[in-house]
């Protein structure tokens, strides 16, 4: 009898049914056909309601929230209610201050979210030794209470909040945009989606594109652990198995101890379900945190997949439209949360939303100017696919683990600030350089296995992105003397000179130096 009958409620089934289905439509070997949801029209709209409409709360209420009191003119669409989801969201704890500084929180209202905190963490790998780190993750945050006082905020600041009003379509006018929600007819200057890796308006934009890589996660909360309140940022105890290399997270919780299974791999037809890994999560656990499963008490059940493109999101052919957050792919390949890939760029994505309001700069092409190709973010795909294993390739069952031991040992060894950033998801060309170089010098024999795993295409995409962050990260040095001269430029050249100086900043890894 499989070991998740036990433990599956009804609830969970369906969970992970609904999760089941999503990953096979991705793997499914026939046409990948997107409804058209975005509609063009001649016609004019004439006066309009809203300067913003923003659709998916629960991650688009911080950015809500932020316009909103910039006495911005915000409507929120959500599909259900919005409350948040049980499950807390680790973070790093630096991170969180973008809600204080934007006036969301106040200082006590921020410490109140924070329901767990970390003893410490480490890095893990099966055959090297564990690395210390500090200041990373090292928080959990309580959703329902923060999407309880931001939801506060956003209705006191003048927004408007339409629950129940699942997206449905939006038609973009010459001078706006008219938005269906349910049963509710809406129309404002600018949409921006935030309704994540499956928003409709991202499928209709991707069209028949299949991933490049997917991340696929199961993990539980539950009680009963011997284990301290040590959190592990990624650990691993076995080889590759079922063409995958299983990874680990752990994490303490107000109410547990959450701990996370996950791996990447491309949507090939021949992959494992999510059942299949759940499965798999629940043999190992015992393993992995030294504790019998009949002594755990399961309280919350996750089944996830995350997809990710290497091209990054085109919208350019539809104004007065903007994603982010997942919508827009703003994480790297190697990470697989929405919430601190949001707010790592929700200030900017703030300041930049009202600048192009004011400047009148609605165009496609403007728009993507706030979500910018990022070199230090493209040169992590060589990294995703170093730790994937193709459904055709025969590897040697240890190469990742090997791998993965010896960049996390060289990073530790040139300190704090080469690996802190990395595990944060920025990656910074002196970091990176040095790095690569020590692990090519310690193990050579292990670099020109990889080699042959990549294959020469990766290496040569991967040589351009690379390239590239030579470039932003000389230009950012210049961009730190323009911004002075920029402010007597006309609103819209000084809203794209703007955005070129963010992306290099954030596009050479910088903006966490800030």
């Amino acid at each position: 009898m499989p070991l998740s009958e036990a433990i599956l409620t009804i609830q969970d089934r369906d969970n992970l049914q609904r999760a089941e289905r999503l990953w096979q439509q991705l793997r499914s070997p026939g046409p990948r056909a997107a409804e058209a949801v975005v509609l063009r029209s001649t016609g004019r709209l004439g006066a309009v309601d809203w300067d913003v409409i923003v659709a998916g709360g629960t991650l688009g209420i911080m950015l809500a929230a932020a316009l909103a009191r910039r006495g911005l003119r915000v409507a929120l669409i959500e599909r259900g209610a919005l409350v948040g989801r049980a499950q807390e969201w680790n973070v790093s704890r630096p991170d969180l201050d973008i809600f204080v500084k934007l006036g969301l929180l106040s200082a006590d209202e921020l410490e109140s979210a924070i329901a767990s905190r970390s003893a410490g963490a480490r890095v893990a790998i099966a055959g090297g030794t564990p690395v210390p780190v500090q200041g990373v993750l090292d928080v959990g945050v309580d959703p329902v209470y923060l999407l309880a006082v931001l939801k506060e905020r956003f209705l006191v600041a003048g927004g408007a909040l339409f629950e129940h009003a699942p997206f449905v379509r939006a038609a973009v006018h010459p001078d706006g945009v008219a938005v269906a929600a349910g049963e509710k007819r809406l129309s404002g200057r600018l949409l921006i989606d935030a309704m994540g890796h499956f928003s409709p308006i991202v499928r209709q934009a991707r069209g028949a594109a299949r991933p490049d890589g997917v991340c696929l996660v199961v993990g539980s909360c539950a009680q009963g652990f011997t284990a301290d309140n040590q959190t592990d940022l990624i650990a691993s105890i076995t080889p590759v198995l079922n063409r995958c290399q299983y990874l680990w997270e752990a994490f303490p919780a107000r109410d547990g101890r959450t701990t996370y299974l996950f791996t990447y791999l491309d949507a090939h037809p021949e992959r494992l379900g999510l059942g299949e890994l759940f499965e798999e999560y629940l043999r190992l656990l015992p393993a992995y945190q030294g504790t019998p499963l009949d002594r755990l008490r399961f309280r919350r059940l996750l089944f996830g997949l995350f997809p990710s493109y290497r091209q990054a999101l085109d919208l350019t052919g539809w104004d007065r439209i903007l994603a982010v957050g997942d919508s827009a792919g703003n994480q790297s390949p190697l990470s697989f949360g929405g919430f601190g890939a949001m707010l790592r760029h929700l200030g900017r994505l703030e300041a930049g939303t009202a600048e192009a309001l004011a400047a009148g700069c609605l165009g496609g092409r403007d728009l993507q100017r706030l979500q910018p190709y990022q070199p230090n973010l493209a040169v992590t795909w060589l990294f995703q696919k170093a730790m994937s294993v193709g459904v055709e390739q025969n590897v040697n069952p240890d190469r990742i683990n090997r791998l993965l031991a010896t960049v996390f040992a060289q990073m530790d060894a040139l300190g704090d600030g080469v690996l802190r950033p990395f595990l944060q998801d920025v990656v910074r060309l002196d970091a990176l350089s040095v790095t690569l170089a020590r692990v090519a010098l310690v193990d050579p024999g292990l670099v020109l296995a990889l080699v042959g795993h990549l294959g020469p295409g990766a290496l040569v995409e991967w040589t351009g992105h690379y390239l590239n962050l030579v470039g932003y990260t000389a230009l950012d040095r210049l961009g730190s003397i323009l911004h002075g001269p920029l402010e007597s430029l006309p609103p819209p050249a000084r809203y794209r000179a703007n955005r070129r100086l963010e992306a290099w900043r954030y596009g050479s890894g910088h903006d966490l130096m800030e």
